[in-house]
């Protein structure tokens, strides 16, 4: 697929989605705004720059100031791209639960596999009076590193992709207590008709 039918696709898929069930996170604008430019044009331009692996948003920006004018005549400036993309921001999440879904159906019988890994933001005795992101994070241990530590651990169940990495179809951030195996519990109900591998902290009957 070339860049404009793929351009053209993600775009269509946004709409259809945002339109049925994804404007209802996004975030009301005042009578006033000017909308000339829309949230589909928003989300679809992010998307399409993060497919093109640009990693920030200036990068996504520049690039479309540069190439994508012809596609998107009404692109805004900068600043104003930045705040209409922070409005949409809660879009991304319930965007992303729909092409898991739909990857899952497409993808029944497939071969997957699962980890999780530490986010350590204090170690050892700093952890007891760590105040970073208290609303998730907590106190843990990490056998791998054999660590007492405050943070989080981040959840992936990636479907095997022959001669290279896993693709990622779930991704979880749960506080450092919160055990593998009962994490991996919540979202067994969801993996069925797959071959799942993992450690043995996955271990069930």
């Amino acid at each position: 697929m070339n860049w404009q039918n793929r351009l053209i696709t993600i775009y269509l898929y946004v709409c259809k989605h945002y339109q049925q069930t994804l404007w209802v996170y996004s975030q009301r604008m005042s009578n006033h705004a000017d909308l000339s430019f829309s949230d589909e044009e928003v989300i679809t331009l992010f998307l399409f720059g993060v497919m093109d692996k640009h990693r920030e948003i200036k990068g996504i920006y520049e690039y479309a100031d540069r190439h994508l004018r012809d596609w998107f005549p009404r692109l805004p400036s900068y600043v104003a791209y930045v705040q209409r993309l922070n409005r949409v921001a809660d879009v991304f999440a319930p965007l992303l639960a729909l092409i898991q879904q739909e990857q899952e159906t497409r993808n029944a019988g497939q071969v997957w596999l699962t980890d999780s890994f530490p986010v350590i933001l204090a170690r050892q005795g700093r952890r007891f009076n760590a105040c970073v992101a208290k609303q998730l994070a907590d106190s843990g241990y990490c056998s791998t590193k054999k660590l007492y530590y405050h943070g989080v651990r981040v959840h992936i169940i990636g479907r095997r992709q022959p001669s290279s990495l896993p693709i990622p179809e779930y991704i979880g951030v749960t506080g450092a207590s919160d055990h593998d195996g009962k994490i991996f519990d919540q979202i067994r109900p969801q993996l069925h008709n797959n071959e799942l591998y993992g450690d043995k902290a996955y271990q069930r009957a």
